[in-house]
């Protein structure tokens, strides 16, 4: 059996990856309307989205708008393949008649 992602699996963090994952691949997200959807404070988005970041899972870039600061999110590719075995994992785990070599 395979184990849960643990950085993925603290309930915050796989609310960033799932919605995230949503996205387009490469597509960014600006800070602010990732807050939004996820109706998380600044400071607790940011502390997730260091620790998915040190994981590789996450891509941040920050930039100007003119002279307007603006933050970009995105999912890695290492993010998204990670999010994918998560995901994988549990459908395993919700119903072990499911494999990989069934999909």
């Amino acid at each position: 059996m395979t184990e849960l992602d643990p950085v993925i699996h603290a309930q915050a963090r796989l609310r960033v990856v799932a919605s995230l994952s949503a996205l387009n691949v490469g597509d960014r997200i600006a800070f602010p309307r990732l807050q939004e959807l996820l109706a998380m404070t600044a400071g607790n988005l940011s502390v997730h989205l260091r620790k998915l970041e040190e994981a590789g899972y996450v891509e941040i870039s920050k930039t100007h708008h003119g002279r307007t600061p603006a933050t970009l999110v995105r999912l890695s590719r290492r993010g998204r393949l990670a999010f994918e075995e998560y995901t994988e994992t549990i459908r395993a785990l919700l119903d072990p008649t499911t494999s990989k070599e069934q999909s």
